[in-house]
């Protein structure tokens, strides 16, 4: 404990003399220290060790402003054996200033909701992937991948190793220790240079501060504006063992009012399994796996002519599940892993699924997946295979392919009568400050039909710097692009009087642009305002739809705010369309109309916080008026409670 002491009140002196000044740096590296000395985790940082690692410099602002050093200013140590990397850091806040959000691990809203500190690391240095390791002030912790999906660097929490995390919380600080073992991340022990930089939480001042400058309009686990740390003498990788979950459910039954009321007794058996192959890649088998614990879908009302996309959940899709399912754009993806084992919203049971991903090498990535459905009702058993490539080239820039098939089995072997196949590969362009970003993309589909003009194609090019943002997107579906493995919202429409789904082939066009203002004022944070357009033809032309959006955004000091839109349709349908489940469809007919909506959200840090909205205006040949609001309360740090409401009226001509 001495020498922690005698650490902190150094850290502190430090702090004070250098507090009023912006440093200079040309590059963010520190130098990790190798030691011989066991590290006991226990939040305390009380071994001599510590006294020997590099502290590293001042933290900076990021957020809401990007510029000058944190008030509440984070200390950080880094040093290495064998088998753990260590890291100590002091975070200054008072005890009574503590935010805390959760107890729960993985929850990364309310993580980046309450005060913690963050390490991401990018040991191959690739800016491509890397690993992110966090704790709040009261010890909950959070882990995952991070990668980039959309051009903009996103964490998947659903990544969980061995790692050790203690916390300790004093009068005038807290202090977080990791110990990260080596075996748990990927490295290449020619690197020596891996990138990493800290996120600090700071709820009482709602700010954010990094080590490693990260500009506004990028978030702060951000990994293409990581520093640097120099690591000697990297140890020898060390294999992983397999982990191994069976499971057994057994149930019970008898109806008591039937003739014949014997008791039915069912079990059921499977398990899950990671097996490491080789250094970097990873095996995970599922063997008639249960899914009876997963989160269920938020419930929304629809009142769109196209399909909503839910996010999977299932823990055997999640873990590198960017390698598949970031191929496509917002409303069109060629995988979507919820075709597996799910039909119509119904459970189709899967027997076994087997998935490898990881590393080839320092700039090639790989998965396979393969799984396998039973025969259940009118349903036929059907075997599913993807694969997915990413090759890295120079800088941030890559280009990645995808396949996908799904075949009816009959017994152990396929039909060769019913099958979907997809191929596709896409570039990915990223600019070496991370501003402007690009993608082209092609994907082809084949069925036992063998259809021409059985394709999709698109571009995307946009610029974002944290003040000023646009771009643009445009595809070409084409009415044979038939993929059983993928999401489309809008490639498939209702038609109400037939009773059946049509596919209608489609140009879209989203074009986008804005500029954020941050005004000198004691309570206003920033202003945005922004104008968007979605719109798409058939293939031969004929108008189908187009929204046109303008939007102000006003934010607070303390992250509560309001915004306005106003919003113009107009749509062409197709078919006659039932919107509301009545006994009345929308002709076919061109309609336009106009909505505004409004919402107000209030300060989350609140014991108490909250949120309201609404929208009215026309809807078709009639009108629409929508309410909601939501209501909750923290009890720190093991309570969250709240309530959610929404509501919608309707109104169309009889």
């Amino acid at each position: 404990m001495k020498y922690f002491l005698l650490l902190a009140s150094a850290v502190l002196f430090n702090s004070k003399l250098v507090a009023q000044e912006q440093p200079i740096y040309d590059n963010f590296i520190l130098n990790a220290t190798k030691i011989n000395a066991k590290i006991v985790v226990d939040g305390e940082l009380s071994e001599p060790e510590w006294e020997l690692a590099t502290i590293t410099s001042d933290f900076l602002n990021k957020a809401p402003k990007d510029t000058g050093l944190a008030v509440n200013q984070t200390r950080t140590w880094i040093m290495y054996d064998d088998e753990f990397l260590y890291i100590g850091a002091v975070n200054y806040q008072k005890r009574e200033d503590l935010v805390i959000k959760t107890l729960k691990r993985d929850n990364s809203s309310y993580h980046w909701d309450s005060d913690g500190f963050s390490v991401v690391l990018d040991p191959l240095n690739k800016q491509t992937n890397g690993f992110l390791f966090g704790v709040n002030a009261a010890g909950a912790r959070v882990d995952g991948m991070v990668s980039i999906e959309n051009s903009r660097t996103r964490p998947d929490v659903n990544w969980d190793n061995v790692w050790y995390s203690s916390v300790k919380v004093h009068d005038d600080y807290w202090v977080a220790e990791f110990a990260i073992p080596f075996k748990s991340i990927n490295y290449d022990t020619n690197v020596e240079e891996w990138g990493i930089n800290f996120v600090r939480n700071d709820m009482k001042r709602n700010e954010y501060s990094t080590w490693s400058h990260v500009p506004l309009g990028f978030p702060g686990i951000d990994i293409g504006h990581l520093g640097t740390m120099v690591i000697k003498d990297i140890p020898p990788k060390r294999k992983q063992g397999a982990i191994v979950q069976p499971y057994a459910l057994g149930s019970s039954n008898k109806d008591f009012q039937a003739t014949n009321n014997s008791l039915e007794n069912d079990i059921e058996i499977g398990l899950d399994a990671k097996i490491p192959v080789g250094q970097n890649l990873k095996l995970d088998l599922t063997v008639n796996p249960d899914f009876s614990t997963v989160d269920v879908d938020r419930q929304v009302t629809n009142l769109s002519r196209f399909s909503i996309f839910f996010p999977e959940k299932r823990a055997f899709f999640l873990e590198n599940s960017d390698l598949f399912g970031s191929f496509g754009t917002w409303g069109l993806k060629p995988f979507f892993s919820r075709r597996i084992g799910l039909n119509n919203g119904e459970i189709v049971p899967i027997l076994f699924g087997a998935r490898v991903t990881g590393n080839l090498s320092e700039d090639l990535r790989v998965g396979i997946l393969n799984a396998h459905t039973r025969s259940v009702n009118d349903l036929s058993a059907n075997n599913y295979t993807v694969a997915s490539v990413q090759q890295n080239l120079v800088g941030r820039t890559n280009v990645k392919a995808l396949f996908t098939n799904r075949s009816l089995f009959d017994g152990t072997s396929p039909t060769g009568e019913d099958y979907n196949r997809t191929i596709g590969a896409e570039f990915n362009y990223t600019s070496e400050n991370g501003y402007w970003n690009g993608n082209a993309r092609y994907h082809w589909s084949q069925t036992e039909e063998k259809f021409d003009d059985a394709y999709f194609a698109g571009a995307t090019l946009m610029y974002g710097d944290g003040d000023k943002f646009f771009g643009i997107t445009a595809d070409r579906v084409e009415d044979n692009y038939i993929n059983e493995l993928g999401f489309s919202d809008r490639l498939f429409q209702y038609d109400a009087e037939a009773g059946e789904l049509k596919r209608v082939g489609y140009n879209f066009l989203n074009p986008w642009a804005g500029f954020t203002i941050r005004p000198d004022a004691d309570w206003i944070n920033s202003y945005t305002f922004s104008g968007w357009m979605v719109g798409s033809t058939r293939t031969n032309g004929d108008f189908i739809d187009r929204i046109l959006s303008v939007n102000f955004e006003m934010y607070t000091k303390d992250w509560g705010g309001v915004s306005l839109s106003a919003r113009n349709s107009k749509v062409a349908l197709l078919f006659p369309t039932n919107l509301i489940n009545g006994d009345e469809l929308l002709p076919v007919d061109t309609y336009s109309f106009n909505r505004i909506a409004f919402d107000y959200f209030s300060d989350s840090r609140g014991v108490i916080s909250g949120s309201l909205n609404t929208s009215f205006g026309e809807f078709y040949n009639g009108t629409r008026t929508q309410f909601g609001g939501s209501l909750n309360m923290r009890v720190q740090p093991w309570g969250n409670f709240g309530v959610r409401y929404v509501g919608n009226k309707v109104i169309l001509p009889d």
